[in-house]
């Protein structure tokens, strides 16, 4: 409701716009599936001496999730648009629950990729980063940049709350409280999107943060949900900008959660580092990249972000291939390969948004930043299955780590493509047509 005020006191009450609300209730909903997202990492090792399956077996269910994590992005942002934000996460959130709560009495590895990968990945792909894409999309004319940092951020402060505690309670008291623990985390939440979430400003007499009402974004009525995901993927497949910003995603998730997420706890255990250990340094990225997002976010409302994302994905290259080097060294090189990948691990989020909504306007920047995070989580899911099969075949990670980490740095030139004008034809040839 619109708050109302009498022209006559010069005492009015400021309350602070409705849109910070809707912000920390999306914070809190991303942070508890980061949480969810950030279980296999610690699960796969006990999955492997309790059922005697590979690493590359466990890597399929999270390869499976990773690629619905993403596939769903494009759906869920259209399915917003039509049902509304809140609906979209109350379902999310109950899927999600159920599922992680359903691998504790799984026996066989079909069972890991049905509820791991298919159930679990689906729910929390309708709260994927599109979720914030959308919401800052709606709620902020404003400061765009830095509420999305912030939400991408949450990613990383999930990681931080989780980590250590799902890899001491499974070294205590085994995987299973672990997966159940998670699973409350997620129910949890659903109160707190029921009473406080909002679709839009004008539910509650408003206009976004910053804006007017010709800043409104509304797409109501839009038609069926999945012809507006599919159209918009064919809009961005004759769009280059969309393709080169896909294709960075697709190598940012081949170097972020589909490789390390997934598997530096493994590969750190390949090295005698205990998983306690080994989660500590995923929970110290979690705290370095929170800032690290934070300021991209701040960043990419001030600074060219093509440039921005080029700096990323160069730094982020380098660290990868010093972390083979940084896990066989002293414990001193893993704690800077931590600092130094964790300023970066998701930086890239905010710029990659401010793009995609400059490429295509703030009323598509859900839908079309859906398809962008698609790509990565093929990526994702790539690297997720493909470090599996290489430590199976070759006995370690470092193949995985240095190939990822070339594929960094041609991100990093791809990035500075964004946006540019096309070449110029020839005198030449304009004069010989």
């Amino acid at each position: 409701m619109r708050v109302k005020r009498n022209p006559d006191s010069s005492r009015a009450v400021r309350r602070p716009h409705y849109a910070w609300v809707v912000a920390a209730v999306t914070f809190v909903t991303l942070l508890a599936a980061a949480g969810v997202r950030s279980a296999p990492g610690v699960l796969m090792v006990p999955l492997e001496q309790e059922f005697g399956w590979s690493r590359a077996t466990i890597s399929l269910a999270v390869s499976v999730n990773l690629v619905l994590y993403g596939l769903m992005g494009p759906f869920a942002a259209a399915i917003m648009d039509r049902l509304g934000v809140r609906r979209t996460m109350l379902v999310s959130l109950a899927v999600t629950a159920a599922g992680v709560a359903a691998t504790a009495w799984m026996t066989r590895p079909w069972q890991l990729v049905l509820l791991w990968g298919v159930v679990v990945g689906g729910g929390t792909g309708m709260t994927a980063l599109v979720l914030g894409a959308t919401v800052v999309g709606r709620w902020f004319a404003d400061r765009r940049g830095l509420v999305m940092g912030v939400l991408t951020a949450s990613t990383a402060t999930g990681q931080l709350l989780f980590l250590p505690l799902l890899a001491s309670v499974v070294e205590r008291s085994g995987w299973r409280p672990a997966v159940l623990g998670v699973a409350c985390v997620a129910a949890v939440v659903v109160p707190l999107v029921a009473l406080l979430m909002r679709d839009r400003p004008a539910d509650v007499g408003l206009v976004p943060y910053g804006g007017t009402e010709a800043d409104a974004v509304d797409t109501r009525g839009a038609g069926n949900p999945a012809a507006a995901a599919l159209a918009a993927l064919r809009d961005g497949l004759r769009s280059r900008d969309f393709l080169l910003l896909a294709g960075t995603f697709f190598i940012c998730g081949a170097s972020t959660n589909g490789l390390i997420g997934t598997h530096l706890v493994p590969a750190a255990h390949d090295h005698g580092i205990p998983e306690v250990a080994a989660a500590g340094l995923l929970a110290t990225m979690g705290v370095f990249d929170f800032f690290g997002t934070t300021l991209s976010g701040w960043l990419s409302d001030r600074w060219d972000n093509r440039r921005l994302l080029a700096w990323y994905y160069s730094l982020r290259g380098l660290s990868l291939v010093f972390l083979p080097i940084a896990l066989a060294g002293p414990v001193s090189a893993r704690w800077v390969f931590a600092v130094f990948y964790g300023l970066d691990w998701i930086a890239t989020v905010p710029p990659t948004v401010r793009l995609t909504a400059n490429a295509f306007g703030a009323e598509r920047v859900g839908v079309m930043f859906g398809w962008v995070v698609a790509a990565h989580q093929l990526g994702a899911a790539a690297a997720a299955f493909g470090a599996g099969v290489v430590r199976t075949v070759a006995g370690d990670y470092q193949g995985a780590f240095w190939t990822s980490g070339a594929l960094c740095l041609l991100a990093a030139g791809m990035a500075l493509r964004v946006g540019a004008p096309r070449s110029a034809p020839a005198p030449a040839a304009v004069a010989a047509a």
